[in-house]
């Protein structure tokens, strides 16, 4: 494979590894130590642990959290994943009770990769749409 063939397939085994099947360990695999998240999610923190807290915060409460990759898009040493992913709410999450209902998060992320390792990560979540549907925000959507 090219490099750019290699680093698409590194982010989306990180994907698959830490948000579909829910490995914690994915983060310690596949982010670098000096791993810098420029906008993370839901006010977590900027290095690894904001990853890996990230994800147990949606896995503790969508045990079927399921990330799906619309597309990726490689170019040298950047990464754009456009993403859908659903899960069944059984647990309580950023102060929403468990209604056992499916939500979905689309979302597009920038992963930047060097030497086999993601060393940054950029991203546009649709959190008001995901606030909509947890019942913690009003209007259409």
């Amino acid at each position: 494979m090219t490099r750019i063939a290699d680093n698409r397939e590194t982010v989306r085994a990180f994907i698959d590894a830490l948000f579909t099947k829910g490995d914690l360990t994915a983060v310690d695999e596949y982010l670098a130590e000096d791993f810098l998240n420029h906008d993370p999610p839901f006010g977590s923190d900027t290095g690894r642990e904001g990853m890996r807290g990230a994800a147990a915060l949606f896995r503790g409460a969508f045990p079927d959290w399921h990330a799906t990759p619309d597309f990726l898009v490689a170019e040298n040493d950047m990464v754009v994943e456009h993403f859908s992913a659903t899960g069944t709410q059984l647990g309580e999450i950023l102060g929403a009770p468990a209604t056992g209902r499916t939500v979905t998060l689309r979302g597009i992320n920038i992963f930047r990769v060097r030497e086999g390792r993601i060393v940054e990560r950029w991203g546009r979540l649709d959190e008001l749409g995901l606030l909509r549907q947890l019942g913690l925000a009003q209007g259409p959507g």
